[in-house]
């Protein structure tokens, strides 16, 4: 069998990684097998040695890549590379020893209270065609920091209203219990009744999947973006919004508010405390507050 389709086999079996993931990392491998046909190199993935890796790498810098393009793609062949040696289909991973610098992280986009209020305030003063679920979709995204394709795929019986949980199938088809609030809940009773049952009986749709598209079918992650940019549209905010400044929002607001970092990588679902470290951001007031509250001389009383 084809080298790159027993890796896709192991992604997909073993590492149990979702279709747009595996399609990244087969991406970046057949980028790089187009790219030794095409010098002359080697045919043969097998056969690759650290001087084929030196001259891809020049090859993609040549290029003017994002240096997060070029990691990915990196990550993704020494991930493949590192497959075969630990199926003995080759004996060392020419990709091993590639090393990047490390960019300086930047902080995430988010929201402030009064901006997140603000895009509050203008979904619950809509009306029309599917304003309640709008109304749902902000105060869950908001409210639990869940990724968007996370919400996408959630439904009906993954959320219970009685310990006011929903269980969550995040990456790598992990589990996890996130907590939601009153106005998520009521946001949600009312959405269903009023809006998702009449429309999944208009449409003649059998399915449980809590956030639809205006025939009744399940929405998608772009779709879920669409209506967002629609309600930044119609506010007084400028700018796009892409449904991970919520998360970013949610997480910001917790770590302002004095919750510790492990809570957040719980609710977040990060496998890394080092991936939630980003937030450990926190906000120009803040900053401000804790200056005035903590510094002896920063008034001048």
């Amino acid at each position: 069998m084809e080298l790159i389709e027993l890796f896709k086999q192991y992604l997909t079996v073993e590492r149990q990684y979702s279709d747009k993931t595996i399609k990244a990392y087969l991406e970046d491998i057949h980028e790089f097998q187009d790219f030794l046909n095409e010098t002359g190199t080697k045919s043969d993935l097998q056969l690759v040695d650290r001087f084929d890796v030196n001259v891809y790498m020049s090859y993609l810098f040549d290029k003017h890549l994002e240096r997060s393009s070029i990691s990915r793609k990196v990550s993704s062949l020494r991930a493949f590379y590192r497959f075969l040696v630990k199926n003995e289909l080759i004996n060392k991973n020419p990709f091993e020893l590639i090393q990047l610098k490390k960019q300086s992280n930047k902080l995430p986009h988010f929201f402030y209270e009064k901006e997140m209020n603000i895009l509050f305030d203008t979904v619950y003063e809509a009306t029309g065609a599917q304003s309640l679920r709008n109304i749902a979709l902000l105060e869950v995204l908001y409210g639990t920091g869940i990724r968007v394709s996370e919400c996408a795929n959630l439904k009906w019986t993954d959320i219970d209203f009685s310990m006011q949980t929903i269980l969550v199938l995040g990456k790598g088809n992990k589990e996890r219990y996130v907590p939601f609030g009153r106005y998520a809940k009521d946001a949600l009773h009312r959405y269903q009744k009023e809006e998702w049952e009449p429309l999944l009986e208009q449409y003649r749709q059998n399915h449980n999947f809590v956030f639809v598209n205006h025939y009744g079918k399940p929405i998608t992650p772009t779709g879920i973006e669409y209506v967002l940019n629609q309600v930044i549209q119609k506010s007084s905010l400028t700018g796009k919004i892409h449904p991970h400044m919520l998360r970013h929002s949610f997480a910001t607001a917790l770590l302002n508010n004095g919750a510790d970092l492990r809570t957040v990588q719980e609710l977040l679902g990060h496998a890394s405390l080092s991936t939630t470290q980003i937030y450990t951001h926190v906000t120009k007031e803040k900053l401000q507050e804790s200056y005035r509250k903590f510094f002896p001389r920063s008034t001048d009383s």
